[in-house]
């Protein structure tokens, strides 16, 4: 009993009152959007309040990531098996297949100029005085992988293997080849293999179902998670003061890329409304920063944009998961190019326009094949420093500041793989604008109108109807 942390036990109970608060509110009817925020909100105060006594709070947190994350290979197996199998042609594949890479390598790419128009225009780094004598990087050394060895890994090997360990690519990879098998022999006959695709449909269904009773757990999740990451942050703020600047930045460009250039993005290329395509993504974007997982988002993120934003299942489906691998504006693009940037800046080193150009084309390399799970950046700022010769040194002095901009990045990450899905789907007219506009809902809504309301609301209006 000496042992026994009195103040995580009140920081515990704490977070039990508040979830009962949040439950009588739902009760009450507010809406999921508005649960999340209160619980960010709330969280922060927790975070605050309990600095160092929260490792039981963390515990919820870390459950619920597991559980979520538990559930992202079997949902993009029958996302995209569904998706593909609904197209009914190779050739639909490969324009919805090639629009999405294109842009998701394009928001990805617009994130690496921005980042170093910032970071070059304010200067970052001059006059930092690193002092990298004795910083040990050799540990960032072994996160990487030899090229022929990462080319490897991006295909399937062993299918329970991958799927244990969440290998994106491979199992899309693998995916992609039962699916078009599937549709070269209905091509063929239909009838033969009309009862893979009934199977798959009827599957998709029992897992959204499924999935929609975590997401319905994600304001909880969102509140301990938050609270636990607000305790963290304060805890480095101390070394974090010391690259102030580069903190900044990071969070500047994140959230400038996630609203600004997305928001642009979305008007011109899918004639949304900006302001409404982020307010329905909330939740999406609130779960992201705080689990820092793209991967972890990725439920969430599929059923706002088909439930919520209108696009396709089968766009959905196909470009959402691609998004937590292709792309990654934050993690792949913005910090970096920062890091990248500052360590020229801060070491004095001489770069010319050329080398900047090799920055931004590395930058987007990196991205194909990234994990959206925690602590990417990392790597990937790594793959980069080593590729153009800089020293990785200065990333273990950065990485207090690597741990709070991951916030930031990881939603960045998920604004712009829906971006990207909203943008493939007007241009292949699988965007519903009903749906977005609050005036209609999704096909299995109204098949199922049991499904949990976090992923079925749309206005007070429809609910009413329903």
């Amino acid at each position: 009993m000496a042992d026994l942390d009195w103040l995580s036990l009140a920081a515990l109970a704490l977070i039990a009152v508040l979830f009962v608060g949040l439950f009588l509110l739902r009760r009450a009817g507010a809406k999921f959007t508005l649960l999340t925020v209160i619980a960010l909100v709330v969280g922060i105060g927790v975070g605050l309040l309990f600095q160092g006594h929260l490792d039981y709070v963390d515990v919820i947190g870390t459950i619920y990531v597991n559980v979520i994350t538990a559930v992202v290979a079997p949902l993009i197996i029958v996302s995209v098996l569904s998706s593909v199998t609904s197209l009914g042609s190779l050739a639909k594949l490969r324009t919805i297949g090639l629009s999405s890479v294109f842009w998701l390598l394009a928001t990805n790419l617009i994130a690496i100029l921005l980042t170093l128009g910032l970071a070059l225009a304010t200067g970052i780094g001059k006059g930092a005085n690193l002092e990298l004598a004795g910083v040990d990087g050799s540990a960032l050394t072994g996160l990487l992988a030899p090229l022929d060895e990462v080319i490897v890994g991006l295909f399937p090997n062993n299918v329970v293997g991958d799927i244990s360990s969440n290998n994106i690519i491979a199992i899309i990879l693998f995916t992609l080849l039962i699916a078009v098998s599937y549709l070269i022999v209905a091509d063929k006959n239909a009838e033969k293999v009309r009862p893979f695709k009934e199977f798959v449909d009827a599957t998709r269904r029992v897992l959204f179902k499924a999935v929609g009773f975590i997401i319905a757990l994600t304001p909880y999740a969102v509140l301990a998670l938050v609270a636990v990451t607000t305790s963290t942050a304060v805890a480095r703020i101390e070394t974090a003061l010391a690259l102030v600047g580069v903190l900044v930045i990071a969070l500047v460009a994140c959230f400038v890329d996630a609203y600004l250039v997305n928001g642009v993005l979305l008007r011109v290329f899918a004639d949304l409304n900006p302001l409404r395509f982020f307010r329905l993504l909330t939740p999406a974007q609130y779960t992201a920063f705080t689990t820092q997982s793209s991967i972890g988002t990725l439920p969430l993120t599929i059923s706002t944009l088909t439930r919520k934003i209108g696009v396709s299942d089968e766009v959905a489906g196909f470009t959402a998961p691609i998004g937590t691998t292709i792309g990654m504006p934050g993690c792949a693009g913005i910090w970096p190019t920062l890091v990248a940037v500052f360590t020229v800046n801060a070491l004095g080193i001489e770069y010319t326009a050329l080398d900047y150009v090799v920055l931004v084309v590395l930058g987007l390399l990196v991205s194909l094949g990234t994990a959206g799970v925690p602590g990417t950046a990392i790597v990937t700022a790594t793959a980069v420093l080593t590729a153009v010769g800089l020293p990785i040194e200065v990333l273990v002095l950065l990485i207090p500041i690597s741990a709070i901009a991951g916030t930031a990045s990881t939603m960045a990450n998920v604004t712009a793989a829906a971006t990207s899905a909203a943008i493939v789907a007007r241009r292949a007219g699988a965007l519903d604008d009903e749906i977005f506009a609050g005036r209609a809902v999704h096909r299995d809504d109204l098949d199922d109108p049991d499904l949990p309301e976090t992923i079925t609301s749309h206005s007070p209006e429809l609910a009413a109807s329903r």
